[in-house]
């Protein structure tokens, strides 16, 4: 997948337990780790808002992209 999260180094950059976020942005656990490990199809702008305003960092500092040999593909599109 081309979009990576790496939500786990902000947490990990920030001394952030991911309970702790959860608690405050108001998501449960388990959806905060599906998030972190990527198995999500979308996150809502107000949650990624939450988690930056929280961590006090970018969305940019959370999400990635990686160009893969399907992005090089036509009609690849999900």
């Amino acid at each position: 997948m081309p979009v990576v999260v790496n939500l786990d180094v902000m947490l990990a950059r920030r001394k952030v337990r991911s309970k702790e976020l959860a608690e405050a942005i108001g998501i449960t656990e388990s959806n905060l780790s599906l998030l972190k490990s990527g198995k999500v199809k979308g996150v809502r702008f107000s949650t990624l808002a939450a988690i930056c305003r929280y961590l006090g960092c970018e969305p940019g500092d959370i999400l990635a992209y990686e160009v893969s040999d399907d992005d090089l593909r036509p009609g690849t599109d999900e």
